[in-house]
């Protein structure tokens, strides 16, 4: 889910924009961030970088 909102993200930014920010392909990205897309983590990071994203993992709750 998290790869296809993304998508729905960087379209609304222009995927050019995003593919030419990342280095990546454009018709590359369409894929990977469709909901059938299944991408890489660092191209999730790439394409967050780009939008101004930051990815954070924060613990639920404190460690025993």
């Amino acid at each position: 889910f998290i790869a296809d909102a993304l998508g729905v993200v960087a379209r609304a930014h222009g995927m050019a924009n995003i593919a030419k920010s990342t280095g990546l392909g454009r018709e590359s990205l369409y894929k990977a961030l469709s909901a059938e897309g299944n991408p890489e983590f660092a191209t999730v990071l790439a394409v967050c970088r780009a939008l101004g994203l930051r990815v954070a993992v924060e613990a639920a709750h404190e460690p025993a």
